[in-house]
């Protein structure tokens, strides 16, 4: 065979534990994002545009710190990169607090851009190992397996944090325009300090996970080189058309998913939705996606190829698209939250067909791969001035050129080795 060679890794079961736990973190941390959102727009009264940053700043850090977390990784190891990555974000975690207390939109934003950091070199580190450890033909299962737990603490983060920060929202809001200047202010301020005991939490917890990390027995792991001469001859990484393109494609899908599970919130406060019913939306977002997971765990390699799936996830992302912008109400707001469901398998597939046969350049590969995570910095700003000049409804017309690009990723450039 002339792709890269795996080997079953000691210790099997508890690395896929320990990495599932990781991704736990992951999804727990990253989709706060989707109360952030509302919450700092009320309490540093911003605009769509401009509360959206919340989701650049985050997300962009994965381009800044991409390959330099390569690098990271070259001289510590997966272990201690892992370790590295969770007391960056811990850090980022205890940001929150002189922003809350002094109500400074842009200190939030250097807060989430660490937590960011932390996390694209947790994912530089963990999304390779989880492709590697195993058989290469069942990577989109394993990689299924971890987004559970990536969306099931995705869907538990905002109820928490919500119960915290959101409590009497609606209330709150109504409020505002009767208030005085200085009482205004005062209610501002009280709803920002809201925040400062659930981000110590979970500085405590992410530097315990990070020393919990540092003394497990996770096992390193390496790509064994390919005997495929043609692989071995090539120089660069630009010589690998499905990697490069593979990004694309990773690019539209995550603005696609952040669009889906950042903006559902806003989108239906503005439809007139109260906000303490809101709240609840993107959870209903990531319990669609878990239900993708677990088809992807039921199906792949079984039943469907990882290609098949990731196809029928373009189609499906279109469709519900569709349905977004020819519906009201409640059901466009159904549609957002099936759009989870549609995103679900396109990172499992995308990934280990990206780096399939990247032999001695896969970290560096990895690295581009979880570059395109800007997608999800950019396009929620294109979606954001689009619900400002246009309406919220008619700014998800952004996602039918994520899901093409996707779909033209599954039907052919997937299988490119030459430009």
């Amino acid at each position: 065979m002339q792709a890269t060679q795996h080997r079953l890794r000691p210790n099997y079961a508890l690395s896929i534990g320990i990495i599932g736990t990781l991704f736990f973190i992951f999804g727990f941390v990253t989709w706060l994002n989707g109360i952030l959102i509302p919450y700092l727009k009320i309490s540093c009264e911003l605009s769509n545009f401009q509360s959206l940053f919340v989701a650049f700043a985050f997300y962009i850090s994965y381009t800044v710190m991409a390959l330099p977390s390569s690098w990271v990784l070259r001289k510590t190891g997966f272990r201690n990169g892992m370790m590295i990555g969770l007391w960056v974000m811990a850090l980022g975690t205890l940001v929150f607090i002189p922003a809350a207390l002094g109500r400074t939109f842009e200190l939030f934003l250097a807060g989430l851009f660490i937590m960011g950091s932390g996390l694209a070199l947790l994912q530089t580190a963990s999304n390779p190992y989880i492709t590697i450890i195993g058989p290469l033909d069942s990577a989109a299962r394993r990689i299924s397996i971890m987004g559970i737990c990536n969306k099931v603490a995705g869907a538990i983060a905002p109820l928490i944090l919500a119960y915290f920060i959101l409590k009497g929202g609606d209330e709150l809001v109504s409020s505002l325009e009767t208030l005085l200047p200085g009482e205004k202010t005062a209610a501002l301020d009280e709803l920002a300090a809201r925040v400062i005991n659930p981000y110590i939490g979970m500085s405590i917890v992410l530097f315990l996970l990070g020393l919990m990390i540092r003394f497990s027995p996770l096992p390193e792991v390496e790509a064994e080189e390919t005997q495929n001469e043609e692989i071995n001859s090539k120089t660069g990484i630009f010589q690998f058309p499905q990697l490069i393109l593979g990004a694309l494609a990773l690019f539209f899908y995550v603005g696609a998913e952040v669009i889906a599970g950042d903006t559902i919130i806003a989108y239906g406060t503005q439809i007139g939705i109260p906000l303490g019913e809101a709240k609840n939306f993107t959870t209903f977002t990531l319990i669609a996606m878990v239900v993708g997971y677990i088809g992807g765990i039921i199906f792949i390699p079984n039943f469907i190829s990882q290609r098949f799936a990731l196809l029928v996830s373009a189609i499906l992302g279109l469709i519900f698209t569709g349905g977004i912008l020819l519906t009201k109400g409640y059901y466009s707001i159904a549609f957002i939250a099936a759009l989870g469901f549609a995103n679900a398998l396109v990172w499992p597939a995308i990934w280990p067909l990206a780096i399939h046969d990247l032999g001695k350049f896969i970290k560096t590969g990895s690295a581009i791969l979880i570059m395109a995570i800007a997608g999800g910095a950019i396009l929620p700003l294109v979606w954001g001035f689009l619900a400002d000049i246009t309406s919220p409804q008619k700014a998800y017309t952004i996602l039918i050129p994520c899901y093409l690009v996707i779909l033209l990723y599954a039907g052919k450039w997937y299988k490119l080795r030459k430009w």
